[in-house]
């Protein structure tokens, strides 16, 4: 099963008067990216939460948005002396440093130490009453990374059907390039002796059969029989990928270069305008495929 790394979810949920919102989407990523915006004071729902999308998801860049409210939070904001203390003393330490390598920190004010998290807090709700809000929001966590993955089963199996189909063109382009080799052989042979002629009647003395022998191996160098059979054998690897359970972006990521290389040799061995065209053709397909490919996890 082919999963899509772009995907999104969102759940909500209410209890004892909070109220929350879940926000999960992902979009396409070199590997696995976690990027979490939960409130304060919600102790183990980030590491329930993290733990939950590793098991998941391989690939991606992932966010999460958490938001939580209270009817008695309004106003109900207070300071945290601690933290306030902790990032006073690390912007110290910063500006010192700086000056003492020769460089000029613009001041802080109040309101950009105000934004730093942990500084300002909501004191509404004590430990107590978050404990039944925590678990809640825990036990939400599989049902909103089971719609998550849904999503991205979804587009997964819309871009495995459109892989596919552009396997399936691969493979008959190579079908076409392979009935084009016997009109290929045939004009290759009278380009050859006619070559054979033309160095003969220039050249005194030449051995007949050295010449012949040259031109015989340049027809070697230029056969294409090993680039079809290995773009076959290409097809029938990415066909298993396509259908494979576990994540595939990355084979199938390597497996377009493999495609590309093959493309390019053919189309510079070809020597036969209507060869050319079939290379040109395939190297059209595999660059829309290889596209697909980056949004497959």
């Amino acid at each position: 099963m082919i999963y899509s790394m772009t995907g999104y979810a969102s759940s909500t949920g209410e209890l004892n008067g909070f109220t929350w919102v879940w926000d999960l989407r992902s979009v396409n990523a070199r590997g696995l990216d976690i990027r979490l915006r939960l409130p304060d004071g919600l102790d183990g729902v980030e590491d329930t939460l993290r733990k939950a999308l590793k098991q998941k998801i391989a690939r991606g860049n992932v966010s999460v948005t958490l938001r939580v409210s209270h009817p008695e939070d309004d106003g109900q904001y207070a300071v945290n002396p601690e933290r306030l203390g902790q990032a006073i003393s690390h912007l110290l330490a910063i500006s010192t440093e700086a000056e003492m390598r020769g460089l000029t920190v613009t001041p802080v004010s109040a309101t950009e130490i105000a934004q730093l998290r942990g500084v300002i807090e909501v004191r509404a709700a004590d430990a107590d009453s978050r404990a039944p809000l925590i678990e809640a929001l825990k036990e939400q966590i599989p049902t909103l990374i089971e719609a998550f993955m849904s999503s991205r089963q979804e587009e997964g199996q819309a871009l495995s059907e459109i892989m596919a189909g552009q396997v399936d063109q691969v493979e008959t382009l190579v079908e076409q390039a392979e009935a084009l080799l016997d009109d290929r052989s045939q004009a290759q042979a009278d380009a050859l002796r006619n070559a054979l002629a033309r160095v003969m009647d220039a050249t005194e003395g030449a051995d007949p059969d050295r010449v012949a022998q040259e031109l015989a191996l340049i027809a070697v160098k230029t056969d294409v029989r090993e680039e079809l059979d290995r773009l076959r054998a290409h097809v029938a690897v990415a066909r298993s990928h396509l259908s494979a359970g576990d994540p595939a972006g990355r084979k199938l990521d390597f497996l377009m270069q493999e495609f590309n290389r093959e493309a390019n040799t053919l189309c510079s061995k070809a020597q036969f305008n209507e060869l050319t065209r079939v290379g040109l053709d395939l190297k059209h397909v595999i660059d829309q495929m290889r596209e697909q490919v980056q949004n497959v996890e």
